[in-house]
């Protein structure tokens, strides 16, 4: 059962084509944020979307969220490339590898290249999809713990 949570946060998910990792962690969170209250809402962005093959979405993460039961509206429609308007209107924005994003960042978004968190999730090229999705899912989970720790924390 899904509970209804008004999101008040945004969270948004960066990686190189907004095509598997960036995505799958995107509609993991928002997923999981609502039934554990969490008042955010993630979205993705892709720092180079022409790099990628064509194509809206990675089969690698159609059958990860399909394997846990993860509908597709948990993630949006398209491949959509970052902006600054993104990174600006984003409370938190998590690159989802630092030796791949923070290059790229530091050429496209230079001010942004310190104010965002890295995870360290390798592509399709160095991990194997399985694996690199249940490390996303561990993250995602962390941080909604994380989120929710702080939440609930005095002031």
């Amino acid at each position: 059962m899904e509970i209804a949570v008004t999101a008040t946060k945004r969270l948004l998910f960066v990686c190189t084509g907004n095509y598997y990792r960036s995505r799958f962690a995107e509609a993991v969170f928002n997923h999981a944020a609502g039934p554990a209250g969490i008042p955010w809402r993630a979205s993705s962005k892709g720092l180079a979307i022409h790099m990628v093959p064509q194509g809206r979405i990675s089969i690698h993460t159609l059958q990860g969220l399909a394997e846990r039961g993860i509908s597709l509206h948990y993630t949006g429609e398209e491949r959509e490339q970052l902006s600054e308007a993104d990174l600006e209107a984003a409370d938190l924005v998590i690159a989802l590898k630092e030796t791949e994003h923070r290059p790229m960042i530091e050429q496209q978004f230079s001010k942004w290249a310190g104010r965002i968190r890295y995870w360290h999730v390798s592509d399709i090229d160095s991990c194997q999809p399985p694996k690199a999705l249940r490390e996303i899912e561990r993250l995602v989970h962390a941080l909604i713990a994380e989120i929710g720790a702080n939440r609930n924390a005095p002031s």
